[in-house]
């Protein structure tokens, strides 16, 4: 299985970027173009298995054999945002758009990027220009409005999705989630009678509250999944999204309570952001799909259900 799914992904980038790849190339001696290739496939290999920093090695072989590679570049940028180097990542995107300032793929990337550093004006800046190439990723900018708080702005432009017939699901989701919205929370002490945690649950509690640590809400978060305290969960992650609005994990039991709550719509609105957020982490993207079947088919929503249980399967395979 694994063997048939590296030459899917290795038929995937060909068909993508072959033409591109072996034109730069066209100056390279024989020598140098069969070893380009066997490291760049190689690198293909290491990427597809997850080891990274092995694929970055042999890249780094065909960057010294060809510095203005754009696939190379685009491939060591993605490389290094997986192992959450962004520096080193927007460095290499950077020097392929130098070259392709229009290619939405690398446009794309550099988004991601800005995204993960919390650099939302930067990312809104890159995804303006992605949506005059690709107006049908106009979700995308909402969803950045939103993380940098321009609700104004989030709001007109759904309203101009609606007008263009661009409007899908996650314009419904996204438009949801923006009425949501309020303004964050301090965490309140632990008033529910866990017994025997108490104690424990309000010490880590203080403890947030002092530090702000995201490791020590993830712990307190987990206790009340563990005991079921949906309406809690519910509030605290709802609060706390607005300070790590780009941890998958908060809108994962955001939407866990909401589905325990049965309030199957605001489940799907979170969820379908968080998704996005999920970065080479197929066990947390399996949970939010499984949770999406579960809230489309309450909703009575077979094709939407359908789809996502397919991914889940996919993945799991993978």
């Amino acid at each position: 299985m694994k063997s048939n799914y590296l030459h899917t992904i290795i038929l995937g980038f060909l068909v993508l970027n072959i033409g591109g790849l072996f034109a730069q190339n066209t100056k390279l001696t024989e020598e140098n173009n069969q070893a380009f290739q066997t490291s760049f496939f190689e690198a293909l290999k290491q990427k597809a298995i997850k080891n990274y920093p092995k694929a970055i090695e042999s890249l780094e072989k065909c960057y010294q054999i060809d510095t203005s590679n754009t696939a190379v570049q685009f491939e060591l940028s993605k490389n290094y945002f997986l192992l959450k180097k962004y520096y080193e990542s927007e460095i290499f995107i950077k020097k392929a758009l130098y070259k392709k300032p229009s290619n939405i793929y690398l446009l794309l990337q550099e988004v991601a990027i800005f995204k993960a550093n919390q650099n939302f004006e930067k990312a809104i800046k890159i995804q303006k220009k992605i949506v005059k190439l690709q107006p049908s990723l106009s979700n995308d900018l909402v969803l950045l409005y939103i993380l940098n708080k321009n609700f104004d702005e989030a709001n007109k432009l759904i309203i101009e999705i609606e007008n263009k017939a661009l409007s899908n699901s996650k314009t419904k989701g996204l438009e949801r989630y923006l009425k949501s919205k309020t303004q964050p929370l301090t965490l309140k002490q632990n008033t529910d009678k866990i017994e025997g945690e108490n104690s424990s649950l309000n010490s880590l509690i203080n403890n947030y509250n002092q530090t702000k640590n995201y490791k020590t809400l993830v712990k307190i978060i987990n206790s009340y999944i563990e005991n079921n305290q949906n309406e809690t969960l519910f509030s605290i992650t709802k609060s706390e999204l607005d300070l790590f609005p780009t941890q998958p994990f908060l809108y994962y039991a955001n939407g866990l309570a909401l589905t325990n709550l049965k309030k199957y719509n605001e489940a799907v609105a979170v969820l379908i952001i968080g998704i996005d957020f999920v970065i080479d982490n197929p066990p947390l993207k399996i949970k939010f799909y499984d949770m999406l079947v579960t809230c489309y088919t309450a909703i009575n929503q077979p094709k939407e259900a359908q789809k996502y249980k397919q991914k889940a399967s996919v993945l799991r395979k993978e």
